[in-house]
């Protein structure tokens, strides 16, 4: 039970990122995302509020669902687990950890963990443009 006012709004913008992003609700999900900013994951980095949101279409035309394991705020981070559920013709369960710093309220930078492996050929069968696949969980 989050009882701290700084706490519940670190909830509120880290859900509402999360919750848009995966609905393909880019628009919704940058507003959560402050002026400096900083994305890294396994596949991807970007300092554009909206770099690391190009090719969401692609990523979310193969998840079918995204199962919320677990989620720590604090006034100035949160971190959130998850797997990711992608279609049978893919057939990755992504346990996926995001790790987030705010400041002001604003989502400042995003860590995104999880196992590249799996995606691997995926990457590979998009060939040498693989860069502008969908990004990963």
């Amino acid at each position: 039970m989050i009882t701290d006012s700084a706490d519940a709004a670190t909830r509120r913008a880290v859900r509402t990122y999360h919750e848009a992003r995966f609905r393909g609700d880019v628009t919704a999900a940058a507003a959560q995302i402050g002026e400096s900013f900083s994305f890294r994951s396994p596949f991807i980095t970007s300092d554009s509020p909206t770099g690391h949101l190009d090719g969401l279409d692609g990523l979310l035309g193969i998840v079918t669902g995204v199962e919320l394991i677990s989620e720590l705020y604090g006034e100035t981070e949160a971190t959130l687990v998850y797997n990711v559920h992608t279609a049978p013709a893919v057939g990755i369960t992504q346990h996926t950890a995001e790790h987030f710093r705010l400041h002001n309220g604003r989502i400042t930078a995003i860590s995104l963990v999880f196992d590249s492996a799996p995606w691997q050929a995926i990457m590979s069968a998009a060939g040498p443009n693989h860069d502008e696949a969908a990004p990963m969980p």
